[in-house]
């Protein structure tokens, strides 16, 4: 068994999204005083590799908890998009994978832009999936797919149009994986188990490839 973590570090000088706070991680206690060590760690629900619940965007929709455990693992298939031209990823694109697709439970759209994790570039122009691909992937009983990227969405929507389509369907959103390179195309286990937060619209993961 192999496993390869897909998650990006936390940290005071990470990159967050535009307009969010970065985390505030603080020693709280130490072994030298207290007798042992505890961080105090201040941040939003969507930092890092995270997880979103339709209850983020759809009111009334279902929190991270209110969803059964199983609903965070399964079968994955990754599509690599790295040499796409324009920032659009079409129906086209991914119905080509089409019987991959629909045999799993998890889709993971490697585009390379973790590579950018760090740099300015990181938040513009990076690829999304088209309203047609979005309402074809919700259409295919997926629990939900994952992006190397910061969002479904450019950072500059106002209605975030891909991220509703879907929630619609139920489907969760995994942001700001790494390392899909090291993936097969399909045949493994992806895990991106959240925090049991109550009411949760979102949570960081420690999203997990699991190669048996």
């Amino acid at each position: 068994m192999r496993i390869i973590d897909l998650s990006q570090r936390i940290s005071e000088s990470m990159p967050v999204y535009p307009g969010t706070e970065p985390p505030r991680i603080s020693q709280a206690t130490t072994i030298r005083d207290e007798g042992f060590a505890e961080k105090l760690i201040t941040m939003f629900s969507h930092t890092g590799t995270h997880i979103d619940a339709p209850a983020h965007m759809v009111e009334g929709a279902a929190t991270l908890d209110a969803l059964p455990a199983a609903h965070f693992v399964g079968r994955a298939a990754v599509v690599d998009l790295r040499g796409l031209q324009g920032g659009s990823i079409g129906k086209t694109e991914l119905a080509r994978h089409e019987g991959m697709i629909a045999g799993s439970d998890f889709l993971l759209l490697m585009t390379g832009w973790s590579d950018r994790w760090g740099k300015k570039g990181y938040f513009s122009a990076f690829p999304v999936l088209s309203r047609e691909a979005a309402q074809w992937l919700a259409g295919l009983g997926l629990k939900g797919i994952g992006v190397d990227a910061i969002s479904v969405d450019p950072v500059d929507t106002r209605d975030f149009p891909n991220h509703g389509v879907l929630f619609a369907a139920n489907m969760v959103i995994v942001e700001n994986l790494r390392s899909l390179e090291e993936l097969p195309s399909e045949g493994f286990l992806f895990c991106c188990a959240p925090l049991a937060i109550e009411d949760a619209d979102g949570s960081p993961v420690r999203a997990l490839a699991i190669l048996v």
